[in-house]
């Protein structure tokens, strides 16, 4: 049961997993994908109210001094949307929803830095939030779409005179089909002509298809002639075999790991009857232990254990956790390429360890009182199985219970030590 709950949620505290056996695997799981009613948890973290992008209403004529001033509006703008995502994350109840969601941003992955605009990010985050849950066909569509995804990828650029080719080869090597999906460069050619019309209105944040733009001549994509626009060409994308192996693949690489392969029939109508597959499937117990946990996720998991409330924490407090994060080389909204973040052990090296427990360090001194409560309850001789039940860790290796025994009197250095532990970090 625990290991359900840390690899469909954040990161699950003592009293989840208590309740999830009490309710059972078959009832908890049910629960976890199909939540009764709205998110109270998430609904205590109010949306930034972003407003329209500053640098976008700028006319020509603008000076020196309002570009900085706009161009300061934006990183403000951006910085409001990641700590609200961030605190949605360790707040909300439906949790295998806002973790999933943060699959679908690693998986469609643009960065704000070249988006340039906070409200086309939360624009996107919507969407994905929308149609994640549900099937392949609905999501590729809006995806094509949308403002942001455009904007990362150049599809702005791409017209009948000058096809730009970023889009359509990343809607299929990456998105859907998969570098196996047995497409060729003449299909890319000829996706990246369907996909031509569509711009982005940086005023307005909306995208519009400009007819005058759009090649409206026949093209042939994967052995099918017609005059493929935007709309048929993603709904052909979607409906192939290969997309909905790849799509699945890709979940149960992040939620079971690379250690098993996926089962043959893993890939469902839609997203949440994947994860069922995914979250009964034999080989899916026999992956405890190997999944190394992206540093979101850590510390995310850590803050709902720990009882830190990001809304309640000093400013200072807030920005250190940020500034951990980007030590950890993984902040929302900021993937580092197309291809999104790595995984495993790129995760695990001297310079992450020592970033990692600076950021468990300030977590342990933000923890709240009734958690350090609980550890301290124990006897000093059982803290470190207190600890462990803390954390929702099975338990310690002979070396780590070496490393916890001698900090049994000082909790907050217990902390620290349990959350950067190879047990901890591996999942």
């Amino acid at each position: 049961m625990a290991h359900l709950l840390r690899r469909a949620t954040f990161g699950p505290t003592a009293d989840e997993v208590d309740a999830a056996e009490r309710a059972g695997y078959d009832a908890t799981l049910d629960r976890l994908l199909d939540p009764d009613g709205p998110d109270r948890g998430a609904a205590g973290t109010l949306v930034p109210a972003l407003g329209p992008d500053p640098a976008a209403q700028l006319g020509k004529g603008a000076g020196r001094e309002q570009r900085q001033q706009a161009n300061q509006q934006r990183r403000a703008q951006v910085t409001a949307l990641t700590g609200w995502w961030l605190a949605r994350m360790i707040t909300a109840d439906h949790q295998c929803r806002e973790k999933l969601l943060f699959f679908w941003h690693g998986h469609w992955a643009t960065s704000v830095q070249k988006v340039r605009s906070a409200p086309l990010m939360l624009r996107q985050l919507e969407t994905l939030r929308r149609v994640g849950p549900g099937p392949l066909g609905p999501m590729v569509q809006a995806m094509v779409r949308d403002p942001a995804l455009i904007l990362w990828l150049d599809g702005q650029q791409n017209t009948r005179r000058a096809p730009n080719e970023n889009l359509a080869r990343e809607l299929m090597e990456l998105f859907t089909l998969g570098v196996d999906g047995g497409y060729t460069e003449s299909d890319v050619k000829e996706g990246a002509r369907a996909l031509t019309g569509w711009t982005v209105d940086r005023r307005t944040g909306v995208a519009r298809f400009a007819p005058r733009r759009h090649d409206p001549g026949p093209k042939t994509i994967l052995g099918r002639r017609a005059a493929f626009d935007a709309a048929s060409y993603a709904g052909l994308l979607a409906e192939r075999p290969e997309a909905a192996r790849f799509v699945a693949g890709r979940l149960w690489l992040r939620y079971a790991g690379a250690q098993a392969p996926p089962p043959a029939d893993l890939a469902g109508s839609d997203t949440m009857t994947t994860l069922r597959r995914i979250f009964t499937a034999p080989a899916f117990t026999g992956t405890r232990g190997t999944l190394v946990k992206q540093p979101v996720e850590w510390l995310v998991g850590a803050a709902r254990q720990l009882g830190v409330r990001p809304t309640a924490l000093p400013e200072q407090t807030r920005q250190r956790l940020s500034a951990g994060l980007n030590a950890l080389d993984q902040v929302p909204l900021r993937p580092p390429s197309v291809g999104g973040w790595p995984a495993g052990s790129a995760w695990l090296t001297t310079s992450s360890l020592q970033a990692r427990m600076r950021c468990a360090g300030v977590l342990a001194a933000a923890a709240a009182p009734t958690v350090l409560a609980r550890l301290t309850a124990a006897p000093p001789a059982g803290r470190a199985d207190a600890l462990a039940r803390l954390l929702v860790v099975d338990g310690w290796s002979e070396r780590t219970r070496a490393a916890l025994s001698p900090l049994a009197g000082e909790p907050r250095r217990l902390l620290v030590a349990g959350l950067v532990s190879p047990e901890y970090v591996v999942s």
